[in-house]
């Protein structure tokens, strides 16, 4: 049984000496919303709410946590993270229709369910992803976030830095992203796993007559060619012409959305982000799903340090050969808070047996970049 008896929401944002650049928008800064719940008995319980776009989003759903969703909390007990979940999301649904806030209620949700699994493992005095049913502490892991202009700095740095596998944005200039393309595949060889991420820049005839000038370069797969929402029938037409698998996910929410993706087999790679909905309670069954339907795993994640390694502990309770999205641009907000909990070995990160989300995170390193 869990009783909160207090929950805070914090804003940061460090400033980017090189915005990261998508299909849609410029990042000049990376925000973070933390949320820290403490209970009844004294237990800290940490989570992260998704809040990278827009940008000026931050401050709103650190006000959902504490004026909307904070009242609601700590109404009553809960049996669960996932009791408090499907409470949380029953008593705002309507909210959410009428306001247009579907998205920033979700993402806020997410964020205090996380807080509350962190709870969870440690009043039993074990990891999540034990808490989930994992069988280890390590996963996989890839380098994301590679820009279009110089990637292959960012890369090599990556490489370094001990990744094997790496991601790059594309949708832009079509030569430029051929060109960028060419010279991380180049860089990295043909042994390692190459990416590349359109962030829904293409509609789907520029996205067909592009599949087959991305054949060379072998990639493990192609991330978000069209918008999310186009017909299941322009996905399949995608699917037929693509050579590598189709990924998306992160823009994607509900059971019986997800359902439905699975079931109509055009993506290879599905990429569910806890922190934007669901949390443990929806994304570790959704990820079981995912491996049981024959597709691969890979949770999506960009932003602070507390949210990376709940996605970790996500993808090491599922298991399957799936990977760890882990941004690769400079951002004290995540490598600061996480420190060495996710040291890379050989392409691998490894959570350990600490209780919970395995460490407490120590915001006074991070506390100029504060907001609110």
């Amino acid at each position: 049984m869990i009783r909160i008896d207090r929950l805070e929401a914090s804003v940061y944002r460090y400033p980017l000496a090189t915005p990261v650049q998508t299909s849609f928008g410029i990042m000049q800064d990376r925000p973070m919303v933390v949320v820290r719940l403490t209970s009844q008995e004294g237990a800290t319980g940490w989570g992260e709410i998704w809040c990278n776009f827009p940008n000026v989003g931050a401050e709103h759903r650190a006000r959902l946590a504490e004026h909307v969703i904070a009242p609601i909390l700590m109404q009553r007990d809960f049996d669960s993270p996932e009791d408090a979940f499907e409470h949380l999301t029953g008593a705002t649904w309507v909210l959410g229709l009428q306001t247009g806030e579907t998205g920033p209620l979700a993402q806020v949700i997410a964020g205090v369910e996380m807080a509350l699994g962190d709870i969870a493992g440690k009043l039993a005095g074990v990891p999540l992803w034990k808490l989930y049913g994992g069988k280890t502490d390590s996963v996989p892991v890839y380098a994301s976030g590679i820009n279009p202009t110089k990637p292959e700095v960012i890369a090599a740095v990556a490489i370094d830095a001990g990744y094997r596998a790496l991601k790059l944005k594309i949708g832009f200039d079509l030569e430029r992203d051929i060109r960028n393309l060419a010279a991380l595949r180049e860089l990295l060889g043909e042994g390692r796993n190459l990416m590349a991420d359109a962030n829904q820049a293409w509609d789907v005839d520029e996205a067909s007559a592009i599949l087959e000038k991305l054949t060379p370069f072998n990639l493990a797969w192609l991330e978000e060619p069209i918008a999310a929402d186009r017909p299941e029938s322009e996905w399949r037409l995608l699917r037929s012409l693509a050579t590598m698998p189709l990924a998306a996910g992160e823009n994607i929410q509900g059971e019986e959305r997800f359902a439905t993706v699975l079931s109509s087999n055009f993506l290879g790679v599905v990429q569910p982000d806890l922190a934007k909905w669901g949390g443990f309670s929806r994304t570790v069954p959704v990820g079981r799903q995912i491996i049981a339907s024959g597709k691969r795993y890979c949770p999506h994640y960009l932003g602070g340090g507390i949210g990376l390694v709940a996605s970790a502990h996500a993808l090491a309770a599922v298991g399957g050969d799936g990977m760890l999205e882990v941004d690769i641009n400079h951002n004290p907000l995540r490598s600061d808070l996480v420190g060495d909990l996710l040291s890379r070995q050989k392409g691998m990160a490894c959570l350990g047996n600490a209780p919970g989300l395995g460490y407490e995170p120590d915001l006074a390193i991070v506390q100029k970049y504060k907001i609110n």
